[in-house]
């Protein structure tokens, strides 16, 4: 059985990640997704670093599954092909500064004009409007923005520092993702098409907001003390290497004394979660203690004594290990597929399982405008009309790959 969007196409003229990565993750889930790319210039991820067979692995990582076309849009003929494709689409996504595509003539009036039923996407780093709303953005910038650099603070080493992953550009990806799918539902049941506008800034915010601005949340007086997940979070120090553990509970915390040798300190009722909610100093001192403890313990020992007692804990990986994860491996996450160009890939499996509507990985990537003609003919076109718009640079020439 396909997957839960089969049927629904998606026409897709973002690029870097906020919005491929969002459709790579609808096009795991059964859509028809076909990128769009200019003829001349080609997504930047396409840029030829961790590459092989004219691939790279970051356009791998969120384009795997989709057709490519190239259309010169800046010719009425290429953005008549491109009006003709989205009147057969349920999904137009763009990327675009905002008012670039209306000057192109495929903003949203104009794709509704030739598909009102259309769910429009644009995605863009601070929203339509407002004095930061032509400015360039990428991920970085909009982490600075948010107070999402100025939270990754160690206490250990004091000094802010960013995500080492493109997160802000990731969680825009997956409310792309999921705001689509419910505009779909949503004309499912009669709403008609309707011009979905996602800003990074917005997006990134609302994923940093549910612990990152606890401190923030009850504006005024009266509000209790407590400690930010980033002042509680840290790594722990064995005698040969570190692992990571996280108390959420009295039980959690009394697991921990007993799996440091102390069961003695579960008899203190300053260490518990109520103890370290009446004063924040039973949990610092507790901190104190238990690094002690940890430091004069391997790796090995500490983790089998936090596994016995019950408490959240693991090692630190290095990326070559997560592979050979025992879990990893048994949950089969990570699927290793063959490339007639790139050779050997390595895709993450989508992260949701659908037992009525299982999901089938397209195990797929195309250089740009390597199905230029598959979708063309799709859309009624001929092979000479299509060889004369190759001949004419309407559209590009395959990748030579």
């Amino acid at each position: 059985m396909a997957g839960p969007l089969d049927g629904f196409r998606i026409l897709d003229l973002s690029q870097i990640v906020s919005g491929p990565f969002g459709s790579m993750l609808l096009s795991d889930q059964g859509a028809d997704v076909i990128k769009v790319e200019p003829v001349d210039g080609q997504d930047v991820t396409r840029r030829q670093n961790f590459a092989r067979g004219g691939l790279s692995a970051f356009f791998l990582n969120g384009n795997r599954g989709k057709r490519s076309v190239s259309l010169d849009l800046t010719r009425d003929e290429g953005r008549a092909i491109l009006l003709e494709l989205a009147s057969e689409a349920d999904v137009f996504i763009q990327n675009f500064r905002p008012g670039a595509c209306d000057r192109l003539g495929i903003g949203y009036d104009d794709v509704r004009a030739v598909n009102p039923e259309v769910v429009y996407v644009s995605i863009s780093g601070y929203g339509p409007d407002g004095p930061y709303a032509g400015r360039p953005v990428l991920d970085p910038v909009i982490q600075g923005l948010t107070g999402m650099v100025a939270h990754q603070v160690n206490p250990d080493i004091p000094f802010p520092d960013l995500v080492r992953n493109i997160v802000s550009d990731k969680a825009t990806a997956l409310t792309v993702a999921q705001a689509t799918t419910a505009a779909l539902l949503a004309r499912e049941r009669g709403a008609g098409g309707q011009h979905v506008v996602v800003p990074m800034l917005d997006s990134t915010l609302a994923f940093f907001w549910n612990d990152g601005m606890v401190a923030h949340t009850l504006p005024g007086d009266g509000v209790s003390p407590g400690r930010t997940l980033a002042e509680v979070y840290q790594l722990t120090d064995c005698v040969d290497g570190q692992l990571i553990y996280f108390a959420a509970s009295t039980a959690h915390i009394h697991g921990i004394s007993r799996a440091v040798g102390h069961p003695e300190w579960c008899d203190d009722p300053r260490y518990s979660l109520e103890g370290f909610v009446e004063d924040q100093q039973n949990h610092i001192d507790f901190g104190v203690m238990t690094v002690e403890a940890f430091a004069t313990m391997t790796v090995a020992d500490a983790l089998a004594g936090l596994l016995e007692a019950d408490v959240p804990s693991g090692p630190i990986l290095e990326k070559e290990e997560v592979l050979e994860h025992p879990q990893v491996v048994h949950n089969e996450a990570i699927t290793t597929w063959e490339h007639p160009t790139a050779g050997t890939v390595r895709s993450a499996r989508p992260g949701a399982r659908f037992s009525g509507t299982p999901v089938e990985m397209r195990l797929s990537a195309s250089h740009k405008g390597a199905d230029n003609r598959e979708v063309l003919r799709g859309a009624g076109r001929s092979d000479a009309e299509i060889d004369r718009l190759l001949a004419d640079g309407v559209i590009g020439e395959p990748d030579p790959f």
